[in-house]
């Protein structure tokens, strides 16, 4: 296949659209991996930064995302946000994984992340390493969320029980990683736990350097028993967040390499900052 002489669009776009179109006409369906770089350049005629330009574009548009290593694959739902799950699982193909956290308690990391730790267990994924920071809020201090919808007042009861949330999971994705070295399954194995006074109003991964997902913590109202007491209070709703995801490609200034770049920086620069070992 080669491209029309008289199509007035860059070659890039001419590429990727027609490629967008077998994605939507269901030629490559969710999962199915695309042709390789090599292979499509001898398809459309074109350069190697042609088609990396192109698949940028569909990457940026949310229709693939590209694997390290393993190539460019149809996102599972092209047509809603994605789960957290099957990524983290291709996370652990790879030989060194990293996962960097910030958000209100880890809950959902923790429950994601079993699949994959089970299967490095079983000998089906091999990583030699794993290491994962988790930045969650300081529940000594006062928060935006938990607090008391009456004048929105803090409560240390609210925030103890917010606080115990966070430890629960923290420690047992740290108690589940770190046992993986310990029975000499992978070479190493690190989770790094750090606070820091603000307020989680969004949760943010970064997976392996190379994709990040982001969503909004929607807020609601609960009324429920808490140190004996019944209080009626605005608390976050972690598993009602729905994530957004971003994959870095060749093009570093594409928008999905961007967003990623932007996101580990961020990360980086509060975990080095304003962030510290929780007390115990």
């Amino acid at each position: 296949m080669s491209l029309d002489p008289d199509d007035t669009r860059p070659a890039f776009q001419q590429v990727s659209s027609a490629l967008r179109a077998e994605i939507r006409t269901g030629k490559y369906g969710p999962g199915d991996q695309l042709q390789s770089g090599p292979e499509l350049v001898k398809r459309f005629g074109v350069a190697k930064a042609t088609i990396a330009k192109a698949l940028d574009q569909l990457r940026d548009e949310g229709l693939i995302v590209t694997r390290k290593g393993k190539g460019s694959f149809v996102r599972q739902r092209t047509e809603r946000p994605i789960g957290l799950r099957p990524h983290l699982e291709a996370a652990f193909e790879e030989q060194q994984v990293t996962i960097d956290f910030a958000g209100f308690s880890s809950e959902t990391l923790h429950g994601a992340i079993q699949e994959p730790l089970d299967k490095v267990r079983s000998g089906r994924l091999t990583p030699q390493s794993i290491t994962v920071r988790l930045l969650l809020p300081d529940s000594t201090a006062p928060m935006a969320v938990p607090v008391l919808v009456d004048e929105l007042r803090d409560d240390s009861a609210l925030r103890a029980r917010a606080g115990q949330i966070a430890v629960t999971h923290a420690g047992g994705i740290k108690h589940s990683v770190e046992v993986l070295a310990e029975l000499g399954l992978v070479q190493s194995a690190k989770v790094e736990i750090r606070v820091c006074r603000a307020s989680a109003l969004f949760k943010l991964y970064i997976v392996n350097g190379s994709e990040a997902f982001f969503g909004f913590y929607p807020l609601r109202q609960r009324t429920m028993e808490v140190a004996d007491e019944e209080k009626t209070f605005f608390d976050i709703t972690g598993k009602d967040a729905t994530l957004f995801h971003h994959s870095a490609g060749a093009d570093e200034l594409a928008l999905g390499s961007q967003y990623v770049q932007q996101s580990q920086r961020w990360f980086d620069s509060v975990w080095e900052s304003i962030a510290f070992e929780r007390s115990a």
